[in-house]
C-alpha cells in the first residue's frame, strides 16, 4: 500500500478495556488490517493508545478513531481524544451489528468486533463526533438519577405492602420504609426542580420542549428524557435510525416457507427511551382520535394490543423527532385540512395522504 486514502482505529469499548484494531485503505480501495492491541479504559490507557497509534500509523494520511455508542463507557475516551485535537467518530451500535452480519466472520470476539468497526470506518463516510451540549449531558444525568429513585421507591412500596400483609407486621420496619419513601419523594422533587431550571436557562431547548409537549400524551419530563437520551438527536439522521436506536425496530425470523417465527421488537437499543415513551403512548391512545384509530385498526387486524401500542410508541417517537427538526408545534388537524383541499379521484380511491398515513401505520408493526 503506497497511496493511502485514510486510516482508522476501530475500538471495541468495554467497561474496563479498549480492544483496538488499526486499518488502512489505499487508492485502489484495498483494505488492510495491520495491527491489534488492548488498552485499559482509563487515562493511562488513553495515553498509551495515542502513543501506539502515532508509531504504527503513517503521518500525513487522514486518521480517524471510531467507536460504538456503548452506554456511557465510550464517553471518557471520546472526550479525551477530542480534547487532544484528534478526529473521533461515534456510531450507533445497530449500524455496526448490521454491518457485522454482512462479513464472513464465524467467530465473534472482541478482536473481530474491533476489526469490523475498523472496516466499517474505512468503507463508510463518517461524521466527526462533537461533544454533547452541556444541557443534554446534565439532563441525562438527572433523568437517569430520577429513574433510579423511582425504581427504588417502587421496590420499597412493594416491600411495605408485603410487610403490612403479614399476620404480625413489624411497626418499626413499616416506619423506616415510610421514611425512606418520603426521602425518595423529596429527592425526586428536587431533581424535577433542577431539570426545570436547566431547561428554563436554555431558551432554545425550552422552546423545543414546549413544541414537543403539544403532541398528545407527551409531557415535559418525557420530552426532556428523549432529548437527553439522544443528545438532541445528535447521532440521528432519520426516523428509521431513531426507531432502531430506541430498540423499537421489528425483528423477523423467516426462512423459506417452513420457518416463520413471531415478529417482535429487537430491544437492542436505548431502554430509557422505550421506558419513557410507554405510558405516553397509552395516554395518547385514550386522548387522541388519530392514535386511537391506529391502535384500533391494528388490534382488529392481529388482535394483539401490546403490538398496537408499540406501533403508537414508534409514531410518537417519530413525531418528537419531526417537531424537533421542523421547530413547529403538533397540529392534529393538519391531515384533515390537507385532505379537505383535494377531491377524491374518479375511481373512488383513497386520497394520497390518507394512503400514506395508512401505510405508515401498518409499517409500525
Amino acid at each position: 500500500m503506497t497511496n493511502l486514502l485514510k486510516q482508522v482505529a476501530g475500538i471495541d469499548v468495554a467497561q474496563d478495556e479498549l480492544v483496538v484494531s488499526l486499518g488502512r485503505m489505499d487508492d485502489q480501495t484495498q483494505i488492510e488490517l495491520y495491527a491489534f492491541k488492548t488498552f485499559q479504559n482509563n487515562i493511562k490507557g488513553f495515553k498509551g493508545l495515542i502513543d501506539w497509534v502515532s508509531k504504527a500509523s503513517i503521518q500525513g494520511v487522514p486518521f480517524r478513531f471510531l467507536m460504538e455508542a456503548t452506554g456511557v463507557y465510550h464517553e471518557p475516551l471520546a472526550y479525551y481524544l477530542t480534547n487532544q485535537g484528534l478526529e473521533v467518530s461515534v456510531v450507533l451500535p445497530n449500524k455496526i451489528s448490521n454491518y457485522f452480519r454482512t462479513l464472513d466472520v464465524k467467530t465473534i470476539t472482541d478482536k473481530t468486533s474491533s476489526q469490523a468497526i475498523a472496516r466499517f470506518g474505512l468503507e463508510r463516510k463518517l461524521e466527526v463526533w462533537k461533544k454533547p451540549l452541556k444541557v443534554f449531558r446534565d439532563l441525562k444525568q438527572l433523568t437517569r438519577e430520577r429513574d433510579q429513585l423511582v425504581a427504588e421507591r417502587t421496590q420499597l412500596k412493594n416491600q411495605l405492602h408485603a410487610e403490612r400483609a403479614e399476620a404480625f407486621p413489624n411497626e418499626s420496619s413499616i416506619g423506616r420504609a415510610n421514611e425512606r419513601i418520603q426521602l425518595l419523594n423529596k429527592q425526586e422533587k428536587e431533581i424535577k426542580v433542577e431539570i426545570a431550571q436547566i431547561v428554563k436557562q436554555d431558551q432554545s431547548v425550552a422552546k423545543k420542549v414546549e413544541a414537543i409537549t403539544t403532541i398528545p400524551g407527551i409531557g415535559r419530563l418525557t420530552a426532556v428524557i428523549v432529548l437527553a437520551e439522544t443528545n438532541g438527536f445528535e447521532l440521528i439522521r432519520n426516523k428509521k435510525q431513531l426507531v432502531s436506536y430506541s430498540g423499537l425496530d421489528v425483528q423477523e425470523k423467516q426462512s423459506g416457507t417452513s420457518v416463520k417465527g413471531k415478529s417482535k421488537i429487537s430491544k437492542k437499543g436505548n431502554r430509557h427511551l422505550r421506558k419513557a415513551i410507554h405510558l405516553p403512548a397509552l395516554a395518547a391512545i385514550r386522548s387522541e382520535e388519530r392514535f386511537k384509530a391506529i391502535f384500533v385498526r391494528l388490534v382488529s387486524r392481529h388482535g394483539i394490543k401490546m403490538k398496537a401500542a408499540v406501533a403508537v410508541q414508534r409514531k410518537l417517537l417519530e413525531l418528537i423527532y419531526i417537531i424537533w427538526k421542523s421547530d413547529t408545534a403538533y397540529d392534529k388537524d393538519y391531515l384533515k385540512t390537507l385532505d379537505s383541499s383535494k377531491a377524491p379521484n374518479e375511481l373512488g380511491q383513497p386520497l394520497k395522504n390518507e394512503t400514506a398515513l395508512n401505510r405508515l401505520a401498518c409499517s409500525c408493526l
